[in-house]
């Protein structure tokens, strides 16, 4: 595949009615931007790979989320990791089942995922001739539900083969199950390899930050702009910097939770800034803006974006995989004997140029001896230890709380 073969997205109609993004069942999981998801289609691969993308995040610290669409050479379609099925996004699908054929098979590929669980009920009741496989140890909370309880169709919903010979989709895929215990419950994600475009689809494990917003998360910029302030009294401006701002900030929430360059007032100082804020309506929160970024904000963001290279989530480094780093380089190790060229993710940028020795070497974080040096600046693979600090102090808790079990020594 070369570079020219990666198209440019589409753009939605501006005239299109805002019906068409509304999303009925925000409720279940209620994520902004709750009952209204515009949604982008990009193809990737001509006539053989496309991506759907809307956002979601918690006060407004947004991020892509990503459904991609396959065509399958018998005919017809699959579908990995569906998002929200609002009106314009059956009909952007609609559009490729026009040319291509049905959707024949739904892939959800996580078991913790709520963000991409809850959305693949409602979304296979639009192809009820689709099959739907789920990643194996599917479980719920508060109480461990059957999947036909949680709106998944009664009869078509099949778990993974444990071997991917078996699925009725192995003459164009492979797949590696990733499995995680976690004591009371489980981690797990499916990569799925297309062959013939190699094309490796993941869902949480590997992200790509770019320097730049991503073009789903522009459609509707204030997001940005507001985490683009430095004080309550700082008007919301759209320039193209103030967006690049408010990225690379929203990528640091959303990445390590509290990253050391935020530091955070107290309420009571919040309040009193509020009354400076020249927009206080409830968009902006009433005013409210209780952060603070230190002078060096952004190196911290540097050395996390590392230019766009493969990085385990902060999030899955201190909290998951570190519980079963054996049973994760094995995984990574079976994906990474794959031939592809490109990974897309469910979150951040898509598509990512990328051998499989280079996914690996994302996962030597987990090694204590790795073949290569590491991307960072001191020749090693560990996130600085100021940034990630808050979620080391998260993983004790949830350890002594027997939430997860302890971490384990690397390999």
């Amino acid at each position: 595949m070369t570079t020219q073969e990666i198209q440019q997205p589409e753009l939605p109609n501006l005239d299109v009615n805002p019906q068409e993004w509304s999303w009925s069942y925000w409720f279940v999981v209620p994520l902004y931007p709750y009952s209204q998801r515009r949604t982008l289609r990009k193809e990737v691969v001509k006539d053989t790979v496309w991506t759907f993308e809307q956002i979601q995040g918690i006060f407004y610290v947004v991020v892509p989320i990503r459904m991609t669409v396959v065509r399958l050479e018998s005919g017809g379609l699959l579908v990995y990791a569906p998002i929200a099925p609002t009106r314009e996004c059956i009909r952007l699908l609609n559009e490729l089942t026009a040319q291509h054929g049905d959707v024949k098979y739904i892939i959800l590929p996580t078991v913790s995922g709520i963000e991409h669980k809850v959305f693949v009920g409602p979304f296979a009741r639009f192809f009820p001739n689709a099959q739907v496989f789920v990643a194996p140890n599917q479980w719920s909370f508060p109480i461990n539900l059957p999947l036909s309880w949680l709106g998944f169709p009664r009869g078509r919903t099949h778990t993974l083969p444990e071997n991917s010979q078996d699925a009725p989709f192995s003459d164009e895929f492979d797949y590696a199950v990733l499995t995680v215990d976690l004591g009371r419950r489980w981690f797990g994600e499916v990569a799925l390899l297309h062959r013939r475009s190699h094309t490796l689809l993941v869902t949480d494990s590997i992200v790509s930050i770019p320097d730049e917003p991503p073009e789903v998360v522009q459609l509707d910029p204030y997001p940005l702009l507001f985490h683009a302030k430095d004080s309550a009294a700082d008007p919301v401006r759209d320039i193209p910097a103030n967006r690049r701002k408010g990225w690379h900030r929203v990528t640091l929430f959303a990445l390590y939770f509290q990253p050391q360059a935020l530091a955070t007032p107290t309420l009571l100082e919040a309040v009193r800034e509020s009354f400076k804020a020249p927009d206080r309506s409830k968009k902006a929160y009433f005013g409210l803006f209780p952060f603070r970024w230190k002078p060096d904000w952004q190196a911290a963001f540097k050395l996390l974006s590392r230019n766009g290279q493969l990085l385990v989530a902060p999030i899955l480094q201190a909290l998951i995989l570190n519980r079963a780093p054996k049973e994760t380089i094995a995984w990574a190790n079976q994906v990474a004997s794959w031939d592809f060229q490109q990974i897309i993710p469910c979150h951040f940028d898509a598509p990512i140029a990328a051998t499989p020795q280079q996914f690996r070497q994302a996962f030597a974080f987990l090694e204590k001896q790795p073949l290569q040096r590491g991307l960072l600046s001191d020749g090693s693979w560990t996130l600085p230890k100021d940034d990630i600090e808050f979620l080391n102090e998260l993983s004790q808790t949830l350890t002594q709380v027997r939430v997860v079990p302890p971490a384990q020594d690397k390999v």
